[in-house]
Protein backbone atom coordinates (compact mmCIF):
# COMPACT_ATOMS: atom_id res chain seq x y z
CA UNK A 1 0.00 0.00 0.00
CA UNK A 2 1.11 3.19 -0.51
CA UNK A 3 2.06 6.11 2.65
CA UNK A 4 -1.78 7.41 3.68
CA UNK A 5 -0.80 10.63 3.83
CA UNK A 6 -4.86 11.85 2.81
CA UNK A 7 -7.30 12.73 5.78
CA UNK A 8 -9.63 9.54 6.86
CA UNK A 9 -12.91 11.94 6.11
CA UNK A 10 -11.52 12.36 2.34
CA UNK A 11 -10.59 8.75 1.94
CA UNK A 12 -13.97 7.69 3.41
CA UNK A 13 -15.55 10.08 0.82
CA UNK A 14 -13.26 8.74 -1.72
CA UNK A 15 -14.78 4.83 -1.06
CA UNK A 16 -18.36 5.86 -0.25
CA UNK A 17 -18.59 7.92 -4.24
CA UNK A 18 -16.73 5.01 -5.90
CA UNK A 19 -18.84 2.38 -4.01
CA UNK A 20 -21.69 3.82 -5.93
CA UNK A 21 -20.38 4.25 -8.79
CA UNK A 22 -18.78 0.27 -9.34
CA UNK A 23 -22.52 -0.77 -8.46
CA UNK A 24 -23.84 0.92 -11.56
CA UNK A 25 -25.24 -2.34 -13.04
CA UNK A 26 -24.43 -1.94 -16.97
CA UNK A 27 -25.34 -5.29 -18.21
CA UNK A 28 -28.60 -4.83 -16.41
CA UNK A 29 -29.16 -0.74 -17.81
CA UNK A 30 -27.86 -2.07 -21.32
CA UNK A 31 -29.82 -5.21 -21.87
CA UNK A 32 -33.15 -3.21 -20.16
CA UNK A 33 -32.23 -0.19 -22.66
CA UNK A 34 -31.79 -2.32 -25.89
CA UNK A 35 -34.96 -4.50 -24.88
CA UNK A 36 -33.33 -7.70 -24.26
CA UNK A 37 -35.26 -8.80 -21.00
CA UNK A 38 -34.26 -9.05 -17.57
CA UNK A 39 -30.20 -10.23 -17.95
CA UNK A 40 -31.02 -11.35 -13.96
CA UNK A 41 -33.20 -14.39 -16.00
CA UNK A 42 -30.93 -15.28 -19.08
CA UNK A 43 -28.59 -17.65 -19.00
CA UNK A 44 -26.35 -17.48 -15.64
CA UNK A 45 -28.24 -14.71 -14.06
CA UNK A 46 -25.03 -12.83 -13.80
CA UNK A 47 -24.73 -9.17 -15.09
CA UNK A 48 -21.33 -9.18 -16.16
CA UNK A 49 -20.84 -9.20 -20.15
CA UNK A 50 -20.04 -12.82 -20.39
CA UNK A 51 -23.73 -13.39 -19.62
CA UNK A 52 -24.73 -10.54 -21.55
CA UNK A 53 -22.82 -12.14 -25.03
CA UNK A 54 -25.75 -14.97 -23.95
CA UNK A 55 -28.29 -12.58 -25.32
CA UNK A 56 -27.02 -13.24 -28.63
CA UNK A 57 -26.01 -9.03 -28.95
CA UNK A 58 -22.31 -8.61 -29.20
CA UNK A 59 -23.05 -4.66 -29.07
CA UNK A 60 -24.50 -5.29 -25.65
CA UNK A 61 -22.02 -7.32 -24.52
CA UNK A 62 -19.15 -4.93 -25.50
CA UNK A 63 -20.44 -2.21 -23.90
CA UNK A 64 -21.03 -3.89 -20.80
CA UNK A 65 -17.56 -4.68 -20.79
CA UNK A 66 -16.47 -1.05 -21.46
CA UNK A 67 -18.76 0.68 -19.25
CA UNK A 68 -17.36 -2.06 -16.10
CA UNK A 69 -14.03 -1.59 -16.90
CA UNK A 70 -14.49 2.54 -17.27
CA UNK A 71 -16.26 2.20 -13.82
CA UNK A 72 -13.68 1.11 -11.59
CA UNK A 73 -10.59 3.50 -13.97
CA UNK A 74 -12.39 6.28 -13.18
CA UNK A 75 -12.72 5.92 -10.36
CA UNK A 76 -9.32 5.34 -9.27
CA UNK A 77 -8.55 8.40 -11.97
CA UNK A 78 -10.71 10.94 -10.38
CA UNK A 79 -9.51 9.81 -7.08
CA UNK A 80 -5.84 9.98 -7.85
CA UNK A 81 -6.56 13.40 -9.83
CA UNK A 82 -8.19 15.26 -7.05
CA UNK A 83 -6.46 13.39 -3.78
CA UNK A 84 -3.42 11.36 -4.23
CA UNK A 85 -2.35 8.02 -5.21
CA UNK A 86 -3.56 6.21 -1.40
CA UNK A 87 -6.87 7.79 -2.44
CA UNK A 88 -6.44 5.78 -5.88
CA UNK A 89 -6.30 2.80 -4.00
CA UNK A 90 -9.07 2.84 -1.37
CA UNK A 91 -11.27 3.94 -5.01
CA UNK A 92 -9.85 0.81 -7.02
CA UNK A 93 -11.21 -1.61 -4.01
CA UNK A 94 -14.32 -0.10 -3.42
CA UNK A 95 -15.31 0.48 -6.91
CA UNK A 96 -14.84 -2.85 -7.31
CA UNK A 97 -16.59 -3.77 -3.93
CA UNK A 98 -19.72 -1.86 -5.89
CA UNK A 99 -19.57 -3.92 -8.55
CA UNK A 100 -19.91 -6.78 -6.40
CA UNK A 101 -22.32 -6.23 -3.94
CA UNK A 102 -24.54 -3.60 -5.52
CA UNK A 103 -26.75 -1.57 -3.12
CA UNK A 104 -29.26 -1.27 -5.97
CA UNK A 105 -29.38 -5.48 -6.37
CA UNK A 106 -29.09 -6.43 -2.70
CA UNK A 107 -25.78 -6.55 -2.78
CA UNK A 108 -25.83 -9.27 -5.58
CA UNK A 109 -23.68 -8.49 -8.20
CA UNK A 110 -21.13 -9.26 -11.05
CA UNK A 111 -17.98 -11.27 -10.58
CA UNK A 112 -15.77 -8.37 -11.08
CA UNK A 113 -13.04 -9.22 -13.79
CA UNK A 114 -13.49 -6.18 -16.23
CA UNK A 115 -14.09 -3.91 -13.02
CA UNK A 116 -10.45 -5.18 -12.27
CA UNK A 117 -9.04 -4.94 -16.00
CA UNK A 118 -10.17 -1.08 -15.96
CA UNK A 119 -8.45 -0.32 -12.74
CA UNK A 120 -5.40 -2.62 -13.03
CA UNK A 121 -5.03 -0.35 -16.56
CA UNK A 122 -5.36 3.36 -14.85
CA UNK A 123 -3.62 2.33 -11.34
CA UNK A 124 -0.50 1.06 -14.04
CA UNK A 125 -1.01 0.20 -17.73
CA UNK A 126 1.79 -1.95 -18.37
CA UNK A 127 -0.04 -4.29 -15.43
CA UNK A 128 -3.47 -3.51 -16.87
CA UNK A 129 -2.35 -4.28 -20.54
CA UNK A 130 -0.21 -7.38 -18.94
CA UNK A 131 -3.00 -8.71 -17.35
CA UNK A 132 -5.95 -8.18 -20.25
CA UNK A 133 -3.16 -9.89 -22.92
CA UNK A 134 -3.23 -12.91 -20.26
CA UNK A 135 -6.85 -13.16 -20.52
CA UNK A 136 -6.80 -12.80 -23.96
CA UNK A 137 -4.83 -15.81 -24.74
CA UNK A 138 -6.39 -17.74 -22.27
CA UNK A 139 -9.28 -16.87 -23.68
CA UNK A 140 -8.02 -17.80 -27.55
CA UNK A 141 -6.86 -20.72 -26.27
CA UNK A 142 -9.57 -22.51 -23.78
CA UNK A 143 -12.32 -20.18 -25.10
CA UNK A 144 -13.58 -20.11 -21.19
CA UNK A 145 -14.31 -17.14 -19.72
CA UNK A 146 -13.97 -17.58 -16.09
CA UNK A 147 -10.96 -19.73 -17.02
CA UNK A 148 -9.52 -16.80 -18.52
CA UNK A 149 -10.15 -14.55 -15.48
CA UNK A 150 -8.72 -17.20 -13.18
CA UNK A 151 -5.69 -17.06 -14.65
CA UNK A 152 -5.14 -13.08 -15.24
CA UNK A 153 -6.38 -12.19 -12.11
CA UNK A 154 -3.69 -15.14 -11.16
CA UNK A 155 -0.90 -13.99 -12.54
CA UNK A 156 -1.70 -9.99 -12.20
CA UNK A 157 0.65 -10.51 -8.67
CA UNK A 158 2.87 -11.42 -11.05
CA UNK A 159 3.52 -8.62 -13.27
CA UNK A 160 3.04 -6.02 -10.14
CA UNK A 161 6.36 -7.95 -9.56
CA UNK A 162 7.65 -7.60 -12.96
CA UNK A 163 6.90 -3.69 -13.19
CA UNK A 164 8.20 -2.72 -9.81
CA UNK A 165 4.94 -1.96 -8.31
CA UNK A 166 5.29 -3.41 -5.02
CA UNK A 167 3.20 -0.77 -3.97
CA UNK A 168 -0.53 -2.18 -5.03
CA UNK A 169 0.72 -5.78 -4.09
CA UNK A 170 -1.82 -6.07 -1.01
CA UNK A 171 -4.60 -4.27 -2.86
CA UNK A 172 -4.55 -7.03 -6.38
CA UNK A 173 -3.99 -10.00 -3.97
CA UNK A 174 -7.23 -8.72 -2.07
CA UNK A 175 -9.12 -8.07 -5.25
CA UNK A 176 -7.97 -11.52 -6.79
CA UNK A 177 -9.05 -14.11 -3.52
CA UNK A 178 -12.53 -11.96 -4.19
CA UNK A 179 -12.47 -13.34 -7.58
CA UNK A 180 -11.72 -16.53 -6.87
CA UNK A 181 -14.55 -16.60 -4.39
CA UNK A 182 -16.76 -15.10 -6.73
CA UNK A 183 -15.65 -17.91 -9.58
CA UNK A 184 -16.01 -20.88 -7.14
CA UNK A 185 -19.14 -22.27 -8.63
CA UNK A 186 -16.99 -22.06 -12.11
CA UNK A 187 -13.82 -23.66 -10.66
CA UNK A 188 -15.80 -26.16 -9.96
CA UNK A 189 -17.51 -26.58 -13.15
CA UNK A 190 -14.22 -26.23 -14.73
CA UNK A 191 -13.01 -29.01 -12.64
CA UNK A 192 -15.86 -31.21 -13.71
CA UNK A 193 -15.64 -30.15 -17.64
CA UNK A 194 -18.91 -28.73 -17.75
CA UNK A 195 -18.44 -25.06 -17.96
CA UNK A 196 -20.00 -22.81 -20.85
CA UNK A 197 -17.64 -22.24 -23.07
CA UNK A 198 -17.53 -18.13 -24.70
CA UNK A 199 -20.72 -17.42 -26.35
CA UNK A 200 -22.24 -20.40 -25.45
CA UNK A 201 -25.95 -20.40 -23.48
CA UNK A 202 -25.59 -21.86 -20.05
CA UNK A 203 -27.95 -24.76 -19.54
Amino acid sequence: MPELTSSSTMLGLVAVLAYLLGSIPFGIVITRAMGLGDLRQIGSGNIGATNVLRTGNKRAALATLLLDAAKGGVAVALARWLVGPDAAQVAALFAFLGHLFPVWLGFRGGKGVATFLGTLLVLDWRVGLAACATWAVTAAITRISSLSALVAAALATVWILVFHQGQMLFLIMLLTILIYLKHWANLERIKAGTEPKIGQKKT
